[in-house]
């Protein structure tokens, strides 16, 4: 992003993206426990950013670790029994409330749920020797967040070892054999990674 700091304390449609993000969850519904992981060193900056922008949606706020999975694993321990874990990208402030909706009644369901949606682009796959072929597209799609989860199932899965190959909270799910359901994203709820996706967000949460 090219920022003196992490992504989601930048500025978007007047107040930092972490506070649409949160805001997203607690409209959705107020019965929801906001919980939000950040590095150790930034959590006095983010209290100082709540008092600058008078930000009191509640939450509460943990340490992150080295890794994603570290993070999550903290968070966790503010989770109760019997509930769903909805793990969301703090720089995701475009999330629907029909995309919540389906994640956390999927959850309940089925135990997980994970939104996606179809890739409209035509994908290739790059072989060893630099040669590409085509790929067919409707065999794959994106991942989004929030992934959903019964909390006692997510609580077990993150008393694994660590894996390099947990690129998400699915695959840490997944790697317990569990099956992984996936329910309709919506193509907003995009994750805000270059300066170009900071204007499309303008854009999108004046119009929201």
């Amino acid at each position: 992003m090219k920022a003196d700091f992490p992504k989601q304390f930048l500025v978007v449609s007047g107040k930092p993206v972490l506070m649409h993000t949160i805001e997203k969850f607690y409209t959705f519904s107020k019965e929801i426990g906001v919980v939000v992981v950040l590095p150790g060193p930034y959590i006095k900056f983010w209290q100082s950013l709540c008092k600058k922008y008078n930000f009191k949606t509640p939450h509460k706020v943990v340490k992150g670790g080295k890794t994603r999975f570290h993070s999550v694993k903290n968070g966790l321990k503010l989770i109760g029994n019997d509930c769903i874990v909805a793990v969301h990208d703090g720089v995701r402030p475009l999330v629907s409330n029909d995309t919540l909706e389906r994640a956390f009644s999927g959850a309940e369901k089925n135990g997980n749920a994970i939104p996606v949606i179809p890739v409209s682009e035509s994908i290739r796959k790059i072989k060893h020797n630099g040669q590409s072929k085509p790929v067919n597209r409707k065999k794959y799609f994106l991942v989004q967040t929030p992934q959903c989860f019964r909390s006692d199932i997510l609580l077990k899965a993150y008393e694994q070892k660590y894996n390099k190959h947990f690129t998400d909270d699915a695959s840490v799910v997944e790697a317990l054999g569990e099956k992984i359901h996936t329910v309709e994203g919506n193509e907003e709820n995009i994750k805000l990674t270059r300066p170009f996706d900071l204007k499309v967000a303008e854009v999108l949460l004046k119009n929201w």
